[in-house]
């Protein structure tokens, strides 16, 4: 009876395989619990799934990143170590100084009127010059900038090309003259590359002394203007005080008046005096008229002595110039006190402008601005540049942030279709 049964069970039995298969295996009834799919069936399932389409995706990712990242910075790397030519640098730094000059006899009108200059605005000056088309003109002129940056036979990167024009050769002097400028001590700091040691101290020198005419010149320019203002002021001074004193003289001949102080306190004393006489006559004349008609030979004598008085006062008026009438003899004394202070000060003025020409030539003579040199142009004894690790470092990560983001954007884009 057990024939049959062996027959059956040496008879190969079709069953599915794949995740299929142990997804129904895991399914089947094995006691307890029959028909729960197990975490171990499911892990199974995925671990055994086909990995194609992965597999294609993390082919196409190497082979980006081999394209995109590993073989350009390869092959940088080796344009870095195999072609690039050493470089070496030299240092510069200096500062601009003033020589202040001050005097004691500059009052109130020598701040009012003097022009200060500031030496921080010079400094911008300088360090936008150094880094203009017209230093590169200048030192290309000095030292042939063309001849010191063409050496390497083919270095397209770092070098100067055969046919640089003015623009091309100011780019390129940029990338190769670091200028820093420290706003708070006014320290402008040079740094110059070159493919030697000596051409980059050259290039230094060149430029230290074109930035030091270029002082000169700013310091010859400010002389000139202090010198031609100081000028224009005191010729204005002059031009006042011989309007005021004019305007005195003029007062002087319609009043009648030298010193109406002086002559007013003593015309003024004559007239109080003939003023007191007037007044006892005309008392005595009342007084006559009393007892006798005016008829009396004593009246009549009274009455030409109060004449002769009277015309005397109104003469001593018109000696004083304020005879006419609607004059007054304190507006008369205000306008000349007026006059007197505006003279005053016009010479006041004119004094102070002459000081300040003399002292404006007087500092032309001397230099008023000049380059302080911190730190000589230096020789390099060792190759810095270019700095090359940290070009490969740069490149790389540049590169890898690049494709990184490229590839993200298109299997962004590629999933959401």
């Amino acid at each position: 009876m057990q024939a049959p049964n062996d027959a059956a069970a040496s008879k190969p039995v079709m069953r599915p395989v794949g995740p299929a298969a142990q997804v129904q295996a895991a399914r089947a009834p094995a006691g307890p619990g029959a028909g729960r799919i197990t975490l171990s069936a499911v892990r199974a399932t995925v671990t055994d799934m086909p990995a194609s389409g992965l597999r294609t995706r993390h082919r196409v990712l190497r082979l980006t990143f081999l394209c995109c990242v590993a073989l350009p910075v390869l092959l940088w790397s080796a344009y870095l170590f195999a072609v690039a030519e050493d470089q070496y640098h030299s240092e510069l730094a200096f500062s601009i100084r003033s020589e202040e000059i001050a005097s004691a006899a500059a009052g109130i009108l020598g701040a009012i009127t003097q022009v200060s200059g500031g030496v921080a605005n010079d400094a911008e000056i300088l360090h936008e010059y150094i880094s203009s088309r017209a230093i590169v003109e200048e030192v290309d002129a000095d030292v042939d900038l063309g001849a010191i940056y063409r050496k390497p036979a083919f270095d397209p990167v770092f070098s100067l090309g055969n046919d640089a024009r003015i623009e091309d050769m100011t780019d390129f002097w940029n990338r190769v003259v670091h200028v820093s400028y420290e706003n708070r001590s006014g320290i402008i700091s040079i740094r110059t590359v070159a493919f030697t040691p000596e051409d980059a101290r050259r290039i230094n020198e060149a430029i230290l002394a074109r930035s030091n005419a270029l002082v000169n010149r700013l310091s010859e320019q400010a002389r000139h203007d202090a010198i031609r203002y100081a000028a224009i002021d005191l010729d204005e001074a002059e031009a006042n005080l011989r309007q005021q004193r004019q305007q005195l003289a003029d007062f002087r001949a319609q009043y009648h008046i030298v010193d109406p102080e002086a002559d007013v306190a003593g015309q003024l004393g004559v007239l109080t005096a003939l003023q007191s006489e007037l007044a006892q006559a005309l008392v005595e004349r009342d007084m006559l008229l009393t007892y006798v008609s005016e008829d009396d030979q004593r009246v009549m004598q009274a009455t030409r002595r109060i004449d002769a008085i009277t015309a005397r006062i109104a003469e001593e008026r018109t000696n004083l110039g304020i005879g006419g009438e609607g004059v007054n003899i304190a507006d008369v004394v205000g306008e000349y006190e007026g006059l007197r202070t505006d003279l005053e000060f016009a010479a006041a003025a004119y004094t102070q402008a002459l000081t300040n020409l003399a002292l404006a030539r007087a500092e032309g003579r001397r230099q008023a601005r000049y380059l302080a040199v911190h730190i000589p142009p230096t020789l390099a004894e060792e190759s810095l540049y270019p700095q090359r690790w940290m070009l490969i470092g740069l490149a790389a990560a540049f590169l890898a942030m690049a494709w990184g983001i490229a590839m993200i954007v298109y299997y962004n884009i590629r999933d959401s279709r």
